[in-house]
């Protein structure tokens, strides 16, 4: 097994060498541009290790890594014009350097790129890899959808915000793992089981992903600090608040995720305010620790060694403790 950095490096490479600008450059320039504002390639190592652990070439996995990663870079191209986001890994986002037309059109071309690195691999291959990525392309959309109803609803529930979150998120970290063991042509058993343990740690990597966004350091999260406040998104945050805080602040907090401020500094201090007083930001770290868990007990159930059962675990050990 290789080390995480190892796996980054080799994929870095690989997409390098993956040739995207040619005419017209207006389709093709912003799609080499977002696919090299870095990030932390999450997916597409979670391809190349899970193919290496069960035993095949990591390298035979790299057009289905490199797929996992187009696609997930197509879907941030169009969530920031949906959510009218300046920024994307520190940098402007393609509508913002671009325009509206071009991010859509751009992103149209990206899904359609993310399918044709499946033409690479044999008949059956192709069709595992085909069915899985339909599926879930279709429940990010999905996902996507609840994230904007719930932008328009005062009664979403806990557990209609875990689903959408995985349905957002975590199906995408699921079927990056499963990529690489069909890839190497593992059982049906431990593909759907690898597939779980992803799908697990994609919720946890969700609910970190919003506490990083009010409690995150502006200089390494990369994004704009606060931004789920502004939107008023019903977050974990959110909605444990709302649970737990006392009757005043929840009045307050249902107040401040009704407005929309043009300097909303004061309104992120205050949103901030509640959810640590009222115990929202404890109670999301214990969630984000409770489903790590989870991802780590359906690694028991998987025919492979304890070594790389330990390193999956440090990687959901990275995962939490991350600040970017």
């Amino acid at each position: 097994m290789l080390s995480i950095e190892k796996y980054q490096e080799e994929f870095i490479k690989f997409l390098e060498d993956y040739k995207i600008v040619k005419a017209p450059q207006g389709l093709y320039q912003p799609i080499e541009y977002i696919l090299n504002l870095g990030g932390k390639r999450l997916r597409p190592v979670l391809t190349l290790m899970t193919a290496h652990i069960f035993n095949s070439d990591y390298k035979k996995a790299l057009n289905a890594a490199l797929s996992i990663e187009v696609f997930h870079n197509f879907s941030l191209v169009h969530d920031d014009i949906m959510d009218d986001a300046p920024l994307r890994r520190g940098h402007q986002t393609v509508h913002e350097k671009w325009d509206i037309n071009t991010g859509i059109l751009s992103g149209d071309a990206m899904l359609i790129m993310a399918y044709q690195l499946f033409e690479h691999y044999e008949a059956d291959v192709f069709q595992a890899l085909a069915k899985l990525f339909s599926k879930t392309a279709l429940e990010v959309c999905e996902g996507q959808q609840y994230d904007i109803d719930f932008e328009m609803r005062n009664d979403v529930t806990i557990p209609e915000y875990l689903k959408m979150i995985e349905f957002k998120t975590a199906v995408l970290v699921g079927a990056a793992m499963k990529m690489g063991a069909i890839v190497a042509k593992a059982s049906t058993e431990d593909q759907e089981g690898i597939y779980d343990f992803g799908r697990y740690l994609g919720i946890a990597f969700q609910l970190q992903d919003d506490y990083l966004d009010a409690f995150g350091d502006p200089k390494t999260f990369g994004k704009q600090v606060g931004g789920d406040i502004i939107e008023n998104k019903k977050t974990y945050l959110y909605l444990k608040a709302l649970q737990f805080a006392e009757a005043s602040d929840k009045n307050e907090l249902e107040a401040l995720f009704a407005s929309n401020v043009d300097d909303a500094s004061e309104k992120i201090v205050r949103a901030k305010a509640i959810f640590q007083s009222s115990g929202s930001a404890e109670a999301t770290k214990s969630a984000i620790l409770e489903y790590t868990n989870k991802a780590f007990d359906v690694l028991e159930t998987l025919d492979i060694s304890e070594d790389k059962k330990a390193l999956l675990k440090a990687f959901g050990h990275n995962l939490m403790n991350r600040t970017v």
